[in-house]
This record gives structure tokens, C-alpha cells and sequence, in this order.
């Protein structure tokens, strides 16, 4: 098993570029299935749950070919040949449930196991499943696997609400109405820029959807949706990784290729903190200020603060002076790096799901263990700035969501080696 060897206490300087979203690719990969004719997708990361979803669709019937020198994929899917996402793939990655909307449009069944991915809390495939059911599909659980099947083989247009807000929900009910009869209203939808880039990938296609970024979509259903060439958007957590890379270790970072837009929410909690931040169209760049400071944030749902980054400015508030706190609003077990940032001389409490953290020691090197993908990242980070060297095992986790993490982070001067062994 890989692991790293971080030498910690160096500031980070220079330039990054940000890869494709992971999240915003995953959705437009299954969407695929929708399309006989061929899809050519643009600025597609090389990642693990990239590859894991290029196998679940070719298992499907889809023939993929991707270039990861270029991030092009390529995948037509002139017919369906299987309706079954087999459990060895969907249990390494949550994303595999996105099969189930496009397959339901396009052929009117389905099967796929029980989804696996991080372990952060309960993220209940129940709200998918209502939504396809006020879609006409019938639902059976059996021995782990979600038959899903459509009378007639064609959805029917309805109006929905979910009753949490989530993307993946959102993202696979919107696919599976796309080429569904007459008019779908889905309303307390989410409203997170991949959701805007799944939207404009199938109106591109030739759907019709209005409203995406909204809590309330509108989706006029089609016979069919024909070949296309897109781009997926820069990846806003990746962003948001690396311009805490650069806080945390007190270095001047500019990040390339992003949307600032999307992390603002991000900018305006370093802000806060102290940090100076110029921002450009394309780019933002870090710089820490003279007097920095603590601060309270609660995660949300888009425009808020992003769950996804909320271990990562977690080991940021451990080098803040003074208190902070953070409320994780979102998933209910996402404070599994906490025990990890704890060996490194963290010292943070948590009281009723309220993480209270006194800044301002020196973090000191330690082994240490990745337990999700942005929990591992958070890890990364806080190694970065501490005294000293830390092993990081697991790394398989930031392998799931973040391109050649070690090679950009080399190349903004962080010492950091990934080597081969151990029990991982």
C-alpha cells in the first residue's frame, strides 16, 4: 500500500493548476448512458472513482476510450446491454447510484446495488428512489440490490420535492427526466455548480431543463438526445484545497484554471480570518496577512460553506490564534480527522456535534491515518505545517479525489513523497 512521508514546516510558494471536477465529471459520465450516439467530455481528471465509473458504464454497454494525457474521454453507447451495477464497483464509490436515472429513461429498468464510498454519515438513497417512483417507477429491495423497473418502459412527468436538498439526488432524478413524457417539476433541488454543468451537458443534448442553480428545475421531456462534445467545470474543492495549502503554511499560493465564484463562501471565511486574496477571472491568490485570527463557521448546503472543505479548514483553524468553531451541518460523521489531528498536538473538543478548536500550537509531525477522501486531504495539510515529519497511511482516499496531490504540492515546494510498502 502507498503511503506518504510529509517534512512539514515549509511555506508554500508558486503557481497550481486546478484539475476537472471530479463531481461534476461522475453525473456527465453516466449521463453518457442517455446518448447512442458518441459523447466527448473535456478536462476529465485521472482519478480513481473516474476509472471506477468509466468501468461501471462500459460493464453497461457504453465503449470508452480515455486519453488521461489530455483528459478526453470519448463514450458512445449505441445500445444498452446490461442493467445491472454490480456490487464489486458501486461498493467503492457512491457516484455508481448516478447509473440508475439514465438507465431508467433510456431502457425503463434497472438493478444497482447498494452504494459504499465514504464512510461520513448517512446519505440516504431513499430520496432518489421517491423521486423515481413520482416518476412511475416500482422499487423492490432485494439482498442488497434496487430493482427498479417502468411500466410501459417510459417514465411519465410529474412534479417532485425532495426533502433534503442533495446532488446526487438532485443530478440523477434530473437525468432520469430528461426523456421522460410531458413536464417534471422538481422543487428544494440543490442548487451546486454541478448541477448547473450536468444541466447545460444535457440541454447541449438537446433537453430541455430551466432553472438549474435554482431550488426549482423544470424539465419539459424529449424523444431523444444526440452526441455532443463539453467541458467539466474546474474542481471548487481542489480549489479550496489548495488555497488552504497555501494559508495554512503562511505561503503565497496562486491558484490557476478555477471559478472563483464557486468558492466564495471560501474566500470570504479567509478573509475573515485575515488572509489577503486577489482575485481574478480565472485565478486567486493567497497571502497571509499580519494579524490573523480565529473564526465560526457552519457548513451548508451551496452558496454556504462547503462540507467538502470542511476538515481541511479545520487543520487551518489549528494554526489560527485563538478559539474557532466549527459546526459540520451536513453530514453527521464528518469529524473523523479530529482523532488523527490530535496526535499532531491539535487541541480541539467537541461538544454535541460542535467542534471547538484553541489555535495557535505548533502541530508536530506524527503517523497518522486518512479515514475519507477530504478527511485525508485535511491530514495533508496539517502535516504541511507541522514540525517535523508524518506518515500518512490510506492515501488511496485523496487517490479518489485529487490529481497527482503529491506532484502539485512538490511543485509549490512541499516536501512530500509518496512510497510503497507497509501495511498501508
Amino acid at each position: 500500500m502507498d503511503y506518504y512521508i510529509v517534512h512539514g514546516g515549509k511555506k508554500l510558494s508558486g503557481e497550481v493548476q486546478i484539475s476537472g471536477s471530479k463531481n461534476a465529471a461522475l453525473p456527465l459520465i453516466a449521463a453518457s448512458l442517455l446518448i447512442s450516439g458518441e459523447v466527448i467530455l473535456e478536462n476529465v481528471p485521472d482519478l480513481m472513482d473516474i476509472r471506477t465509473i468509466k468501468d461501471l458504464v462500459e460493464s453497461l454497454g457504453a465503449m470508452v476510450e480515455y486519453d488521461n494525457k489530455k483528459k478526453i474521454m470519448s463514450i458512445a453507447t449505441p445500445k444498452i446491454t446490461n442493467i445491472e451495477a454490480p456490487y464489486d464497483l458501486v461498493k467503492t464509490m457512491r457516484a455508481s447510484t448516478y447509473v440508475m436515472g439514465p438507465l431508467l429513461a433510456r431502457v425503463g429498468e434497472a438493478r444497482v446495488s447498494m452504494p459504499g464510498g465514504c464512510a461520513i454519515g448517512q446519505r440516504p438513497i431513499d430520496i432518489h428512489l421517491s423521486g423515481f417512483e413520482s416518476l412511475g417507477a416500482q422499487m423492490s429491495l432485494e439482498h442488497g440490490v434496487v430493482h427498479a423497473q417502468v411500466q410501459g418502459k417510459k417514465l411519465q412527468g410529474s412534479t417532485f420535492r425532495f426533502r433534503i436538498v442533495s446532488v446526487g439526488a438532485t443530478a440523477n432524478v434530473m437525468m432520469a427526466a430528461v426523456l421522460a413524457k410531458g413536464t417534471t417539476r422538481l422543487e428544494n433541488c440543490a442548487m451546486e455548480p454541478e448541477i448547473v454543468n450536468l444541466a447545460g451537458f444535457l440541454n447541449a443534448a438537446g433537453a430541455k431543463i430551466q432553472g438549474a442553480g435554482t431550488k426549482d428545475i423544470v424539465i419539459e421531456g424529449v424523444k431523444q438526445l444526440h452526441s455532443l462534445r463539453y467541458k467539466v467545470i474546474p474542481d471548487r474543492i481542489e480549489t479550496g484545497t489548495f488555497l488552504l495549502a497555501g494559508a495554512i503554511t503562511r505561503g503565497k499560493v496562486l491558484v490557476n484554471g478555477c471559478d472563483p465564484v464557486t468558492v466564495d463562501a471560501l474566500l470570504m471565511e479567509l478573509h475573515r480570518i485575515g488572509y489577503h486574496l486577489d482575485v481574478k477571472k480565472n485565478s486567486i491568490e493567497v497571502t497571509p496577512g499580519k494579524q490573523l485570527h480565529g473564526v465560526d463557521i457552519k457548513t451548508k448546503v451551496f452558496p454556504g460553506f462547503p462540507t467538502d472543505l470542511q476538515s481541511p479548514m479545520m487543520s487551518l483553524m489549528c494554526t489560527l490564534p485563538g478559539l474557532s468553531v466549527m459546526i459540520e451541518d451536513i453530514f453527521e460523521n464528518r469529524y473523523t480527522h479530529i482523532g488523527e489531528l490530535l496526535r499532531m498536538g491539535a487541541d480541539i473538543i467537541v461538544e454535541n456535534g460542535v467542534a471547538i478548536v484553541r489555535g495557535g500550537q505548533q502541530l508536530t509531525g506524527a503517523q497518522i491515518m486518512m479515514t475519507d477522501l477530504r478527511a485525508g486531504a485535511a491530514l495533508v495539510l496539517a502535516a504541511l505545517a507541522a514540525d517535523g515529519e508524518s506518515e500518512i497511511r490510506r492515501i488511496y482516499h485523496t487517490d479518489r479525489g485529487y490529481e497527482e496531490l503529491e506532484a502539485k504540492l512538490q511543485a509549490l515546494g512541499g516536501k512530500v513523497e509518496r512510497r510503497t510498502g507497509g501495511k498501508g
